[in-house]
């Protein structure tokens, strides 16, 4: 069976980076959300204004058409989307119940360190603060720290999937 997971949370906590790495790892498709933002968007956020939600439904709507395309057609694929606020992961979960999210999660210094060192995206660190403001914490997600490298962060998820797989299976 097909399967899909979000890699999630605000900017700078490695989105792109940690689910590139994650699909390698699995074998899967990887899919960055940014790729597919609308232009009037990306403009709206280098311009330092945060998004509303009715700037963000018709690119969720896109993302979840995505991941309901390639899981019909028997791809398991690996998506970074911030997906900040439930309604968001609501609104993907229409195309499979079972996506699972990754919430990468970081201090706030460190983030804001990184999103200061990223040259030329249109994520500038002055809005880092109203992610955090917006962001509602997953109720069920792989939780992850982002502080380790990239290997040891992968590894992490690994070992979590591989427990959630576990628990999930009838003994």
């Amino acid at each position: 069976m097909a399967r899909a997971i979000v890699v999630m949370g605000v900017s700078g906590s490695g989105k792109s980076t940690v689910g590139r790495a994650l699909a390698g790892a699995l074998g899967w498709e990887f899919y960055d959300g940014d790729d597919f933002m609308p232009a009037v968007n990306v403009a709206k956020m280098a311009s330092g204004t945060p998004l509303t939600d009715g700037d963000r439904f018709p690119w969720l709507d896109f993302l979840q058409n995505l991941i309901a395309e390639k899981t019909a057609s028997g791809e398991s694929l690996v998506l970074a989307c911030s997906s900040l606020k439930e309604i968001y992961r609501e609104r993907l979960r229409q195309s499979s119940p079972n996506i699972i999210f990754v919430h990468l999660t970081g201090d706030y210094d460190l983030l804001k360190f990184r999103l200061e060192a990223r040259p030329g995206h249109f994520m500038k660190a002055g809005m880092l603060e109203s992610q955090f403001e917006t962001l509602e914490v997953p109720k069920n997600a792989i939780v992850v720290d982002v502080a380790g490298s990239v290997d040891e962060i992968v590894e992490d998820i690994l070992k979590q999937l591989d427990h959630e797989t576990k628990a999930a299976s009838p003994s």
